[in-house]
């Protein structure tokens, strides 16, 4: 599958907020996973949750706790619109 992303909001620090398409899982399951990146000195933050468990499956570099948790807040209150989009191929930003 073409793994694709999209791309929902730009923060004033530069973090970058993304959803992936709609992937598979072995048992069939349906999961998207959306990242949070913020370019760096010498790399990037890297902050990446999985839906619909809501896992973290990627923790990398310099995000505060506190980010962090608004940053689950807005995967959790946006668990619907991440799969409404993702099902009609992302969504325009003006």
């Amino acid at each position: 599958m073409n793994k694709m992303t999209y791309e929902f909001a730009k923060y004033p620090d530069g973090t970058l907020g993304v959803f992936s398409n709609i992937g598979k899982k072995e048992t069939g399951e349906e999961y998207i996973r959306v990242t949070f990146e913020r370019p760096m000195e010498y790399g990037f933050d890297t902050y990446v949750i999985e839906l619909p468990s809501y896992k973290v499956v990627l923790e990398d570099g310099n995000y505060s706790d506190e980010e962090k948790k608004t940053f689950f807040e807005i995967v959790k209150n946006g668990s619907s619109f991440f799969f409404k989009y993702a099902r009609l191929g992302g969504l325009e930003i003006a």
